[in-house]
């Protein structure tokens, strides 16, 4: 007959016996993890690097100028805070309107734009208009901007009370 207790014994003996096989389990795993990530630096470290220089005009769209857009200009229609008539000439910079004082065009007199309003980039395909998290919104020909919209030539941007003109350059 097994002492009191025996069965004890044997089952915290077959208890420590797994967590044993466990751990040696684990341990083989991490070390086979770290040895395949030593593996494939050590691979990348010894392959040979391509090296090249790339002539100008080999890759497309890369350092050529390409085709010239015409940017046009902005021209102040009604406002709180720029005089009428006053315009900006686009070029290859965005140009940002808001209140605040980072903006390219500060509407600081004009309490219904935003610090950061609308953003004005001219690109390859035209010049686009962008709400950029306005509060009242940016209104193009009247109707509020919900993603960017390329402009024509005759559109009414309106940022805040500011409403402006986009035209291409005269005699374009």
């Amino acid at each position: 007959m097994p002492a009191p207790g025996a069965g004890l014994i044997l089952a915290s003996i077959a208890v420590q016996e797994a967590l044993l096989v466990l751990k040696v389990a684990f341990l083989v795993l991490l070390y086979l993890f770290i040895w395949r990530i030593v593996r494939t630096a050590a691979r990348d470290v010894t392959l040979p690097q391509e090296s090249f220089v790339l002539a100008p005009g080999s890759v497309p769209g890369l350092g050529d100028a390409g085709p010239h857009v015409e940017a046009g200009k902005l021209t102040v229609l009604t406002s709180p805070a720029l005089g009428e008539g006053e315009e900006w000439e686009l070029d290859s910079s965005p140009l940002t309107m808001g209140r605040g004082s980072q903006n390219d065009v500060q509407l600081d007199a004009d309490e219904y734009a935003s610090s950061t309003h609308a953003r004005i980039e001219p690109r390859k395909d035209g010049v686009w208009v962008e709400d950029i998290g306005s509060t009242n919104g940016t209104y193009l020909n009247g109707i509020r901007l919900t993603r960017p919209k390329r402009l024509t030539p005759g559109d009414i941007l309106r940022v805040g009370e500011t409403e402006l003109r986009y035209d291409l350059e005269a005699g374009q």
